[in-house]
């Protein structure tokens, strides 16, 4: 994380993150499936559509970084033709895995690079992804023959059909994220290996919220932009950051995943803790931690919060702050901060 300045370190926590990968060696048979060689054809259902892969994919183009770093910790890197779309630094404990893998783009790509790469699946974490606007709507790639994949923590409980983020008509859980990690590993064939990852997540949040009760507390999620920011709804993975940890975010009477609100609004409601996105890309305004405190603290309208004068910041990825595996270094780090600023009961 950047340096933001001298005595910050209570305020700007950077816990170490167990790693995730997963033990390598060759896939074993996907668990429950009889027909076809090594338990294939794989069928699932996913985000209103039928999935099948008629053998373990071994060129599969991850257009989304979330999606990416679910097959790293499955210990398929190797199976990865290329990877795109990248908001932060590849999760801890996946650099060397990663490295190995090509990067057709920091953004989205277009469909033509992404054909370059003879994919046999074409995973992303949103639907926003693979739809027109996107990379290329999903039937693109199945007319071609190349199935897709979607999260389903884009897709459960949301509307997705207007423009924006999209809007929750349900809370979302790990739940969702947790049916990601094991539909990747069994279209894979490694089935073993996420249930394994899954027991590993839900360990690290039965750990971190141990002890913490923290019901009092109100707090703001901010992903980024200065002039109209994205601030987190209810429901999306900030909600379960929350819910697990019990404090109120002062958003929560919004179902929109990512709302634009006011810098007046925001001094208004007054959260006691402020989550900010550290993020590497360059697309929005105050992209970076530094850029965004930097930004609170000038201005008249936001200086003057009791977060922003108690310099209580909390630093999370792009990708903590997205429904992916990450949410639970979310989860880690906001615990740690509230129990740094006496906030955790």
């Amino acid at each position: 994380m950047p340096l933001i300045g001298r005595g910050r370190s209570a305020a700007l926590l950077t816990a170490a993150l167990l790693p995730l990968t997963a033990c390598g060696g060759p896939p074993p048979e996907a668990a429950g499936e009889k027909s076809g060689s090594g338990g294939y054809p794989v069928t699932l259902k996913n985000c209103g559509r039928t999935v099948t892969v008629n053998a373990a994919p071994r060129r599969a183009v991850s257009v989304d970084q979330g999606s990416t770093e679910i097959l790293l910790s499955l210990g398929l890197a190797d199976r990865i033709a290329a990877t795109a779309t990248w908001t932060d630094p590849v999760m801890k404990g996946l650099e060397k895995a990663n490295a190995g893998v090509t990067r057709i783009a920091d953004n989205r790509p277009s469909s033509e690079k992404v054909l370059d790469q003879e994919p046999d699946l074409v995973s992303a974490s949103f639907e926003s992804t693979l739809a027109k606007g996107g990379v290329a709507p999903r039937d693109q790639f199945e007319k071609l023959g190349v199935p897709t994949y979607v999260s389903p923590a884009d897709c459960t409980a949301k509307d997705n059909t207007e423009d924006g983020d999209g809007v929750r008509t349900g809370a979302l859980t790990m739940d969702s994220v947790y049916g990601e990690v094991r539909d990747l590993a069994r279209l894979f064939g490694v089935p073993e290996r996420g249930e394994k990852l899954v027991a590993r997540l839900r360990t690290r949040i039965r750990e971190a919220t141990d002890g913490i009760d923290a019901s009092g507390t109100s707090v703001l999620y901010w992903f980024a932009n200065s002039e109209a920011p994205y601030l987190a709804g209810c429901c999306g993975a900030p909600g379960i950051i929350s819910r697990e940890l019990g404090v109120k975010n002062v958003f929560d009477d919004t179902h929109d995943e990512w709302p634009r609100i006011n810098w007046e609004t925001v001094a208004d409601r007054n959260p006691d803790v402020l989550v900010i996105g550290d993020l590497t890309r360059t697309s929005q305004t105050a992209e970076s931690a530094a850029g965004k405190i930097a930004f609170l603290e000038s201005n008249p309208v936001t200086k003057e919060m009791d977060a922003v004068r108690r310099k209580r910041y909390v630093l999370l990825s792009g990708q903590a702050m997205n429904p992916t595996i990450r949410t639970v270094e979310g989860v880690e780090r906001l615990a740690a901060a509230l129990r740094e600023f006496g906030l955790a009961g």
